[in-house]
Order: C-alpha cells, then structure tokens, then sequence
C-alpha cells in the first residue's frame, strides 16, 4: 500500500469531474430551477489588479454553485399558550402560496430535536439529487457570496456527503435564532450552495443534467427514510457501496 501512495502522484487525475443534478419531487417540480454557477463578475476588469481579475478569487468562486429558493414566503414565529411552538404565514391572504400547500411545504421540527430550547428549527424539501461515478463529497451551506440587505433571522444546517455512494435527496433546514423577526423568503434568490470536493484537488466541477434511470431510481429508494430507522446513517456507507450499481450517472438527452 505504501509503494501505491508513493507513487499516486505519477498517476495523471482528471481536472474535470462530471457531477450529475435532477429533482426527485411527483409534484410541482417545475417550481425548482437549475442549480447555477456563481457569477461575480459581470463586466471585464477595468484593470489587471482589479478584483474580478484574480485568478484565485475566481477559482474560489467557480467551485461553488447556487440552488434557487423556489417560492416566495414570509413566516412568523411565536410561542403560544403552553409555550407551544407555533407558525404562521405572516403573507396571509396576500401570500402567492396557499396555506395548505405552506402546511405541506414547511415543517416545524418537534422541540425535542431543536439544538436549543428557544431556537425552533423548520425544514423545507429540496429535492434535488446530485450524483457521481466517482469519489466526491458534496457539502450544502449558506449562500455566502450573495450580500443581502435582508439578512435572516437565523442560520441555515448544512451537511456533507459522498454523493458517489449516498445521493440522498437535499432539504433546507433553518435554526430560527432571532424569533421576533419574520423569516422572508423570494423565489430566485439564492436558496443555498453547493460545493463539491473530488480526489483532485485541482479538478473542477462541471455539472451535468442526469437521466433517471430505472437503476437509479432504486438506488436511490433503498437510500429514502432511512433515518426513520437508525440513527446513525453514515453507518450504511458500506451497504450502500455494495449495492451501488456500476454506473449512476447517465447525461440526459438534449
């Protein structure tokens, strides 16, 4: 094994790696757009020192892709009597989303499972799947790069997983610090980030739209609910590599 690691760096790695996107959702998945490249830059450098000619700003930014939030929502939070924890749609009648579509979109965790007692926590789907035929790990943050005049009231959970072996569908989990402020969401606007780490430091991301394949498909069912069932996921990476079929990531057709 020593005599391998000695001489990897011999081996040539690629510089692009194929990463696969698609939305696993039976209903109104159009409202979920692309996932876009970050783009900063929207005029040519009046300069050679200008910020946006900086190639290591640059490569920092291209390595970061953006989700779009899908709908336009403003929610509110108190505790009631009791000290239930209860939410609303501060939007109401004017709100562009139905209030039993909101039931069924936002989920507010049980207390039980907040981090801490005052900080509810709410969670939306994102069911988007990003998949790979080789080693990478894709992490889900909070869009950083986007600057806001808004800032939210909260902070978003992310997490990170090997999307070769573990394409789970996304959700968007929200830690509600600052509860006396409203929670406002604009479809467009930058939901959350991806960002993608592959045995190649120096490799890009290129992002490629994934046909859902029958194979596919039930790998990634055997993957669905298993949280219900243990608590420890990342405990299943090795059933879930020997179950992986040979090849996941098949482009879609034009």
């Amino acid at each position: 094994m020593a005599l391998v690691d000695q001489f990897r760096k011999f081996i040539p790695r690629p510089r692009k790696v194929e990463v696969g996107w698609f939305v696993d959702s039976e209903k109104a998945s159009l409202i979920h757009d692309d996932p876009r490249p970050i783009h900063s830059v929207s005029a040519k450098p009046p300069s050679s020192k200008a910020v946006q000619a900086c190639p290591a700003a640059n490569d920092f930014e291209s390595r970061y892709f953006e989700i779009p939030c899908p709908l336009d929502l403003d929610l509110k939070f108190r505790f009631g009597p009791d000290e239930k924890p209860l939410l609303y749609n501060a939007a109401g009648s004017d709100g562009v989303v139905s209030t039993g579509a909101l039931r069924n979109f936002v989920k507010l965790m049980p207390r039980q499972e907040w981090r801490h007692p005052e900080r509810p926590i709410l969670q939306m789907p994102a069911p988007y799947r990003f998949i790979a035929d080789e080693p990478v790990w894709m992490s889900q943050m909070l869009a950083f790069l986007h600057w806001s005049e808004q800032h939210p009231p909260g902070r978003l959970i992310g997490g990170r997983m090997p999307i070769h072996i573990w394409p789970r569908a996304l959700s968007w989990a929200f830690e509600w610090f600052d509860i006396s402020r409203n929670l406002v969401l604009r479809r467009g606007d930058p939901w959350f980030y991806v960002h993608f780490e592959t045995e190649n430091p120096d490799a890009h991301v290129r992002l490629t739209h994934a046909e859902v394949t029958d194979e596919l498909t039930r790998y990634c069912r055997g993957l669905d609910g298993v949280t219900h069932y243990v608590s420890q996921t990342f405990s299943l990476f090795e059933t879930a590599r020997s179950r992986r079929p040979k090849k996941l990531l098949v482009k879609r057709k034009a």
